[in-house]
């Protein structure tokens, strides 16, 4: 089964962070990537703009109103994601324990149709 891991931090534009921040990040992930190579688990997996560059589109009747940004009352938005393979949602647990974290990872099974 597949799994999206959602990564919860501070909403952050890594293009003016200082560059032994944005070092460090890459780094940890870079870790977390190996371990899952190592394993033979597919994934995919991208890091996201800040927030402000979000679009939302919500129902208004027959209509669809697009805004811009997410208007999420967060402190903390998703920053990027991961899609990996696990055989059960325990297995997921485990892999998302080894995720850089900031805020948090949320675990999401993939409908498969």
């Amino acid at each position: 089964m597949k799994y999206m891991l959602l990564l919860h931090e501070a909403d952050q534009d890594w293009t003016s962070a200082p560059q032994e921040v944005l070092d460090k990040a890459l780094a940890e992930h870079g870790e977390f990537i190996q371990y899952l190579t190592e394993r033979g688990r597919p994934f995919s997996g991208e890091a996201l703009r800040p927030s402000y560059t979000a679009t939302t589109l919500r129902p208004k009747g027959d209509e669809v109103l697009v805004t811009d940004g997410p208007f999420v009352e967060l402190k903390e938005h998703i920053g990027g994601f991961y899609v990996i393979e696990a055989d059960t949602l325990d297995e997921a647990i485990e892999v998302a324990k080894r995720v850089p974290m900031s805020a948090g990872v949320e675990i999401r099974p993939i409908w498969e149709a």
